[in-house]
């Protein structure tokens, strides 16, 4: 039912009539989630990809309550715990890893409400769904508006934002007619800590 791929990228724990075969990546320690993130086919160390942490996070934070102050809407507990856990992590959140880490006290969240959360996030710009990865990242870029550029490396499965050039691509559409909502591009390769290992 399950393919190799994600059985080989999901250790597996203990099996009791009440316990899941596989634990969530969320809810595995550091070393394991470096090993599960790296491809099968990768032979080399795990190199670091933080996510932002203490005085770091904490100044995000506070830079999104603003902007959302700004704009007349409300980061409220739960929006703000799901943007916390995107800009902790050291890469990409799948939902369901964000539903098992949500509350404090290892208590998950209903789904609902990280779904509602993200919508939300991504919809004032501070997220970003990655389509190939089904995972969510934080935009690391200021302003708002822009289109999402991501470098996906297919070793490590870390996920950059970048600002690509679109003008040329969008003028292209324009002379055939088209009216261009959005763009959002995922190039995937190897990133440079992966090409020297």
């Amino acid at each position: 039912m399950f393919s190799e791929k994600w059985r080989r990228t999901r250790p597996a724990v203990q099996s009791t009539a009440a316990a899941p075969i596989f634990k969530p990546v969320a809810a595995q320690g550091r070393a394991e989630l470096a090993e599960a993130m790296h491809s099968p086919d990768c032979q080399h160390e795990d190199h670091e990809h933080p996510g932002l942490k203490g005085q770091a996070l904490r100044h995000a934070l506070t830079a999104a309550e603003r902007r959302c102050a700004a704009t007349d809407e409300r980061l409220t507990s739960s929006r703000r715990r799901v943007l916390e856990l995107l800009l902790g992590s050291d890469g990409p959140q799948k939902a369901y890893d964000l539903i098992a880490a949500f509350g404090e006290g290892g208590e998950p969240a209903k789904p609902p409400t990280v779904y509602r959360a993200l919508e939300f996030l991504e919809r004032l710009g501070f997220a970003h769904r990655i389509e190939s990865l089904n995972a969510y990242v934080p935009c690391r870029l200021e302003g708002e508006g822009h289109s999402a550029a991501f470098l996906i490396c297919d070793c490590c499965g870390a996920a950059e934002e970048f600002e690509p050039d679109f003008a040329p691509g969008l003028e292209a559409a324009k002379a055939k007619g088209y009216a261009v909502a959005t763009v959002t591009l995922e190039a995937r390769g190897l990133c440079p800590a992966c090409q020297e290992a």
